[in-house]
Parts: structure tokens; C-alpha cells; sequence
């Protein structure tokens, strides 16, 4: 085996002769290897951590109004940029291209969302809020195309991608292009913390401050909670807070988040990845760590700029081992929250869940397109005739995974305005006009084809078989 030192050397040589990448693309890359093979990923000490201080974390509620006039918003908003993340495949809920062309609700999709709400704020306070969209090279083709449809849109939608990475082959620690690997699945983009360095690379990052932008909001593109908010622009502006997180409370189902932690004097980022095994359990706790990060972020251009330039944005390395074609390799990820801790007077502002609404999942999708949410302006709003303040949870079997099949298996998305769970497992079909309520459980045994009647109402119930309904 080769060791770390001559490692990079042999690699360098190979990626030096990529020519499908830029020189910029093949710096960042050695420079992510090098760090990673110097072992530089620097420990958490448990016990220097602190809980951040409300100072740290703002809550959301204390934080000042919005300025009532129209003409003050403006100003505002004229300063902000919207960023999302596109650079993912719907390939999880069987999609192909960018997972930001699945449907919603009423036929629209992420993107169809996005840019609605853009135009409605850019029309209704006369300011020009571009939208940028971060593709990969997986999305890039595909989003280019979709994006003429709005091109009479009340919106500048500007387009760059994240950068191209060769993926390491883990036995001689060479890149899979050099291997005969000559098609898409010999590179991967590299995460999300590569917007800070893409940003800058492409251009745009110049372009916008040049126009006197100041604030990017950037967010996952199928986050439908990620909308813009004036009153967290209004306080960073007012705070000259160069970065902020938006965290909201942990509840169960999100006890793998990263959290906000106070860390020798700094705000930081903490990921279940750097816990020590014996502290997992503690970091799962929603006791100790009450937040978890949305990956809603608002960070200053002009600081942005600063930190690449210096090449200060270290963050911590996730190496994310995969298979292509029987072939053990590697890929080298960072995550652009973990960048916080590099910005002066970062914070996180502790929010509303109904900031937080991601679509990873058919069971999510349901979420969003039964009657428990309404479509106002292009944003999902919850329905007020939900007693609880948390959504249902929701269990979908393998049949379900795939959006074609999700839809197929629903005449129309039930009413579960009343429901606190659901769990489907086997070969389920729903008719018209359902409605769930409570705790529901639907197993069809195998073999057997279980379809509930249209109008079924289902209150607390186990069925097992069609004598149960």
C-alpha cells in the first residue's frame, strides 16, 4: 500500500492530466485530498462543550419587526440574492434529472414554487431579487432546458455549477477517469460546502456584489419551508452578522441533525460524525441538544469573497466511500453550514419548523400534497385546522418509493388532517376520498392485492386484510 506521502505526488501527476476539468477544479481537489491524507480533522473535545447562549442562537421570536414601509423593504430585499442547491438527482424517488422538477402540489414543481415566490415579492415591492441555481454536472443540461419556461418571468434566474471531482479509487489511491472510467459515474460534486469556491470561480460571486448585493440566502431546493424572510434579512443587516444558521427544535425524527454548539469561544457546527462513540447516544438526545440545523443559511457575499480568496474555508472533511461497477472509491465531501465558524459574528437564529419542510421521500410528498397544506402565493402554508403541531409520521413500504408508483397507488391523497401515524407495508392501494385519523396501520399479507374502498374513513385502526375493513 502506498503511504500518505507519496500519495498526493503520484496523484497530483494523474490529475494534472484531466482535461475535462479547470485549473481551479484540480487545485480545490488536491487541496481537499491533501488535507484529508495530513489528518488534520481535529477532534471535539466532549467536555469544552458548551450550550450557545441566546445571544448565539437568537431566538426567532425576539427578533425586531419588519420596517412598516414599502419603500424600506425594498432596500432590503435589493441587497439579497437566492441561492438553491440543484445539484441533486431525484434518483432516490426514482426521477430522472434534477429532483427539483418533481411535482408538488397542483401540478407545479420545486422550481415552478421558487421562482413564483421570487416574482411575488419582486413584483409587489419593486426590487429586482435574482435567483441563482447551483447545478452539478448531473443537473446542469437537463436545468438549462427548463429554465427557458421562465424567460418571461419577473425574475433573473442565473445558472453555475459546483465543481467536478474525480473520484479516488481506494486500492492505488488513483482517479477512476484515469481508469478507464470515462463517463459521468468516474466524478462526483463534491457537497454543498463547494458553494462558497463555485460561487466565486464562476464569476457570479463578483458580478453580484458589483450590483450591490450583500446577503446570499442559500437552501436546498426541495426544502418548501426555505422562503425568504425579511425579518432575519432585516437583523443581520442591522447586526453586520456575516453568517447565520437557521436551527429549529429537534423532534425525533431528526435526532441525526447537526447542531449548533458553543465551541472555545466560537459558534460551530457539530455532526453526528465527529461524536465519539461513547457520546452518540447524549448527541442523540433531544434533552443536551435541543436544535438541529436546516441547512436554511444566509451568508455575506463580501465575506465570502474574503475567506476563498485567503483559502480559509477549511471545513471538515466527510469521505464518503461508494462502489462503481464492483470498484471500492472514495469521495471527498465538505458541507457549507461546518463553514460557519470561519465567519465573524456568525449566529444561528432558532426558527419556526415550518421553515423546515423537505421533500426526501414519497412519505414526505404525501405531507405536502394531501389537504394538511394549502398553496398560497407559491408557498405551501399549513392548514390551521390541524390541531398538533407536528406532522403525522409517516411509513411508506418499498411500493411506494418511486414517485410513478406513489401516484399510482392513490386515486387521490387522503384527508389526514387528524392523523398522527401511518404505516403502509405490502401491495396497498387507496381509493377516492380517503380519510385517516389517528393511528393507522395497513398491512396487505404477501400475495394479496389490498385496496380501500373509495370514501373509507379509517380511525385508529389495524388492517391486516380486507375482513378488517
Amino acid at each position: 500500500m502506498a503511504t500518505a506521502t507519496d500519495k498526493l505526488p503520484a496523484l497530483k501527476s494523474s490529475v494534472a492530466g484531466l482535461n475535462q476539468i479547470s485549473e481551479s477544479e484540480k487545485n480545490g481537489f488536491i487541496n481537499l485530498v491533501s488535507r484529508y491524507l495530513s489528518g488534520e480533522a481535529q477532534q471535539i473535545e466532549w467536555s469544552k462543550i458548551q450550550t450557545p447562549t441566546d445571544e448565539v442562537v437568537v431566538p426567532y421570536d425576539t427578533l425586531a419587526p419588519v420596517p412598516e414601509d414599502p419603500e424600506e423593504t425594498k432596500k432590503l430585499l435589493d441587497k439579497l440574492v437566492v441561492l438553491k442547491l440543484n445539484g441533486g438527482l431525484g434518483t432516490t424517488m426514482g426521477c430522472t434529472g434534477p429532483k427539483s422538477v418533481i411535482e408538488v402540489r397542483n401540478g407545479l414543481t420545486f422550481l415552478d414554487l421558487i421562482v413564483i415566490q421570487i416574482e411575488n415579492l419582486n413584483s409587489k415591492y419593486g426590487c429586482n431579487v435574482p435567483l441563482l441555481l447551483m447545478n452539478s454536472f448531473n443537473t446542469h443540461d437537463d436545468t438549462q432546458k427548463i429554465i427557458e419556461k421562465y424567460s418571461k418571468a419577473n425574475v433573473d434566474i442565473h445558472t453555475f455549477n459546483q465543481s467536478q471531482y474525480p473520484r479516488i479509487v481506494v486500492d492505488d489511491f488513483q482517479p477512476l477517469p484515469c481508469k478507464g472510467q470515462s463517463g459521468k459515474d468516474g466524478w462526483y460534486p463534491p457537497g454543498h460546502g463547494d458553494v462558497f469556491p463555485s460561487l466565486k470561480n464562476s464569476g457570479k460571486l463578483d458580478a453580484l456584489l458589483s450590483k450591490g448585493k450583500e446577503y446570499v440566502f442559500v437552501a436546498n431546493s426541495d426544502n418548501l419551508g426555505a422562503i425568504v424572510d425579511l425579518k432575519i434579512l432585516n437583523h443581520l443587516i442591522r447586526n453586520k452578522n456575516e453568517y447565520c444558521m437557521e436551527v429549529t427544535p429537534k423532534t425525533l425524527a431528526d435526532v441525526k441533525g447537526g447542531t449548533l454548539i458553543s465551541y472555545e469561544g466560537k459558534v460551530q457546527l457539530l455532526e453526528i460524525a465527529q461524536v465519539p462513540d461513547e457520546h452518540v447516544n447524549e448527541f442523540k438526545s433531544i434533552e443536551k441538544f435541543k436544535i438541529f440545523n436546516t441547512n436554511n443559511l444566509w451568508v455575506n457575499l463580501s465575506a465570502i469573497k474574503r475567506l476563498v480568496e485567503a483559502d480559509a474555508l477549511k471545513m471538515e472533511i466527510i469521505p464518503n466511500p461508494k462502489e462503481v461497477d464492483g470498484v471500492k472509491v472514495l469521495q471527498l465531501e465538505t458541507a457549507a453550514g461546518a463553514a460557519i465558524r470561519f465567519f465573524d459574528h456568525a449566529i444561528g437564529i432558532n426558527g419556526p419548523r415550518s421553515r423546515f419542510l423537505p421533500v426526501k421521500a414519497t412519505s414526505d410528498l404525501l405531507l405536502v400534497q394531501s389537504d394538511l397544506y394549502t398553496l398560497e402565493d407559491g408557498y405551501v402554508v399549513r392548514n390551521k385546522a390541524r390541531q398538533s403541531p407536528n406532522n403525522p409520521s409517516i411509513e411508506l413500504g418499498p411500493e411506494f418509493k418511486k414517485v410513478a408508483n406513489f401516484l399510482g397507488r392513490f386515486k387521490s391523497i387522503p384527508s389526514i388532517i387528524e392523523l398522527d401515524s401511518l404505516k403502509v407495508s405490502g401491495d396497498v392501494w387507496f381509493g377516492a376520498g380517503v380519510t385517516l385519523k389517528g393511528k393507522v396501520a395497513i398491512t396487505a399479507k404477501s400475495g394479496v392485492k389490498l385496496e380501500i374502498p373509495d370514501g373509507a374513513v379509517l380511525a385508529d385502526k389495524d388492517i391486516n386484510g380486507p375482513e378488517d375493513l
